[in-house]
């Protein structure tokens, strides 16, 4: 399948907004890995024509259901008649029972003041969802990663190494917005402002680390590949620079097949109030168009 944002044997890269989609390529026909932030599905319907015509995904995967990854699921489910699986634990939350955790401004950084003006949205798929069957992208293992969100998985093709991480990792330094903007590549932790138990998201980085990826197709950042990305990812490791204020590094937000069972207490956010609100205000609308415009391009 020619094109420039193909990456590695039948996988090609759909950049979503501030997030990415994938699509796969399997011996039983094609897969999509995730639906971008709202408003990209006829995008994602026109990739995937111009390399599989009008033939329809067998099914779409969702690493997690965050309003950035999931954003597109029942219009997409819609226009191909396509069933959208998931993780049991993530299931609440894409069905209308509960809302993820809260995301978390306090724990600091350029995209943990910007989530501030982003959505907690609940989606609810009815009967378009379901859990993931046994085996369900044929050729790729897929392996629980928890953390970043309470039921999060990723897909690793083990004949050549390729990795598609979801939010477990990215592959640029969100919480710094230089980094952010020009979308410099780094191996680097899952989004801060939303990550709801900092343990398990290491442990998940950890068991990454050691399936020494080739190429890293993550949920935020462009792909990377070959010995500096296996690298990176095993420093990260290594050395966890997780956030040592916010909401849940130092308990975690506790979930089960029903949603939400118990949280952190919310802590103190300076910027939701008074002279600083105001001004954070007035500045994010622009910050957020330019993140927006270069993440599309």
């Amino acid at each position: 399948m020619p094109n420039s944002n193909s990456l590695a044997r039948a996988l090609v890269h759909i950049p979503t907004g501030i997030a990415n989609a994938y699509m796969v390529k399997t011996r039983r026909g094609w897969y999509l890995i995730d639906t971008g932030t709202a408003g990209n599905a006829e995008k994602i319907v026109e990739i995937a024509e111009r390399h599989f015509g009008e033939r329809p995904p067998e099914a779409i995967l969702l690493t997690h259901g965050h309003f950035d990854h999931a954003g597109n699921a029942a219009e997409l489910s819609d226009h191909w008649d396509a069933q959208v699986f998931a993780h049991k634990l993530e299931l609440p939350f894409l069905t209308g029972k509960d809302k993820y955790p809260p995301p978390d401004p306090t724990v600091g950084g350029f995209m943990g003041f910007m989530i501030r003006f982003f959505p907690n949205k609940a989606y609810d798929l009815g009967d378009r969802v379901a859990e993931f069957p046994r085996n369900p992208l044929p050729g790729w293992e897929l392996i629980e990663t928890p953390g970043h969100s309470p039921g999060h998985c990723s897909f690793f093709r083990s004949d050549d190494h390729a990795l598609i991480a979801g939010d477990a990792i990215t592959t640029v330094k969100q919480c710094n917005m230089v980094t952010m903007l020009s979308q410099a590549q780094q191996v680097w932790l899952p989004p801060e402002y939303y990550t709801c138990d900092w343990q398990s998201a290491h442990e998940s980085v950890k068991e990454l680390a050691q399936l020494e990826p080739s190429l890293i197709a993550a949920g935020h950042g462009k792909p990377m590949r070959g010995a500096d990305a296996r690298t990176q990812l095993q420093d990260l490791a290594t050395e966890w620079p997780a956030p040592q204020d916010g909401r849940y590094t130092e308990a975690p937000a506790e979930t089960n097949e029903d949603g939400i069972v118990a949280l952190p207490p919310k802590p103190f956010d300076p910027v939701a109030t008074g002279f600083i609100g105001t001004a954070a205000v007035l500045g994010a609308a622009g910050v957020l168009a330019v993140v927006r415009k270069r993440r599309a391009a």
